[in-house]
């Protein structure tokens, strides 16, 4: 069975206009960011995928080793019929799940969600090709803005993996969780993976490798503004910062200017100045304990009924049920 054509909810004017809006926003505050989301055109997701594969970058490997374990588990006490992916990108982790899934018999469609419109029409034609008895529905769209967009009926499963939840500052997590709930019925599933607390020496250097990938995939969102916005940003000149926040209990990734500057941002009109030190922050990572993510959960509306880590327990698996 071949892939279905992409459901498109968010247009490239529509990403244009949101990257114009979060970089005039970010980069006229009084302490300066850009969302993480930006990090992402084709050679940052190349990063990323790089990043993946790095010693020090254990997230992807630990979560990966919780869904092999407990990936039948979740088939048999879900049996979902529709399994819907946030964030897709290529699924690869996805496809533990989908492979459960086939063994137990009964899910019948897969729903990929995804910003990238090239990302998902590759995904969705391998996977249809991969398991040529499901329906594979790809939507483009953002899962901040589009839930309500998600397929309704049967029983479903929502999975939303690789920490990126982590990426939301709280508010911004209470407000997707209360709209993911909204998007789904009572009885239907969410599996969400999160980073857990732990020593920072072990934290800090999967977002500050020896090799320096990190640091090029930060700046790539320099690259990107420069390319979209018609901007002048020197991206040698700022150096990757990675910095552990105790009291908030996340990682943040910064770049800090080596000397002053000033940026003119052309498609904006804006021009930008940086004093030597003066750090802009592209990406909050919060790490999570078994009870605050439970709790999260639980003040959206869902109940946390699994929890699952890898051996070394450096990163957790929730299965919630929307109540």
């Amino acid at each position: 069975m071949s892939a279905e054509p992409l459901e498109i909810h968010l247009e490239e004017q529509d990403l244009g206009r949101s990257l114009r809006d979060d970089v005039r926003t970010g980069l006229t505050a009084d302490a300066k960011w850009l969302p993480p989301k930006w990090f992402y055109d084709a050679r940052g997701s190349e990063l990323f995928e790089e990043i993946t594969r790095l010693a020090e970058y254990y997230p992807t490997r630990a979560e990966r080793a919780v869904l092999a374990e407990r990936a039948g588990t979740i088939a048999e006490l879900t049996g979902a019929k529709t399994l819907i992916e946030l964030g897709s990108g290529s699924s690869e982790k996805t496809r533990l799940l989908l492979d459960a899934f086939t063994r137990r018999g009964g899910l019948g469609t897969f729903v990929p969600l995804d910003v990238s419109v090239s990302a998902l029409r590759q995904s969705t034609a391998e996977i249809a090709a991969d398991y040529p008895g499901l329906r594979v529905r790809g939507i483009v769209g953002d899962f901040t803005h589009q839930l309500d967009r998600l397929p309704t009926g049967g029983r479903r499963l929502v999975v939303f993996l690789g920490g990126t939840i982590g990426n939301l500052l709280p508010a911004e997590r209470s407000a997707f969780l209360a709209a993911m709930r909204d998007a789904l019925e009572a009885g239907d599933w969410l599996l969400i993976g999160t980073d857990l607390v732990k020593d920072p020496a072990v934290v800090v250097p999967a977002y500050d490798d020896a090799a320096g990938v990190t640091a090029e995939f930060n700046r790539n969102v320099l690259r990107v503004i420069n390319r979209e916005l018609d901007a002048d940003f020197d991206p040698a000149a700022f150096t990757h910062v990675a910095r552990w926040d105790a009291e908030r209990e996340w990682v943040e990734m910064r770049l800090r200017a080596q000397r002053p500057m000033r940026v003119r941002v052309g498609a904006l009109d804006l021009t930008v100045t940086f004093a030597e030190g003066e750090e802009l922050r592209t990406e909050v990572s919060a790490k999570f304990r078994r009870e605050g993510i439970a709790g999260e959960l639980a003040a959206a509306g869902f109940a946390a009924h699994h929890f699952w880590t890898d051996p070394d327990a450096l990163f957790g698996v929730t299965l919630a049920r929307a109540e």
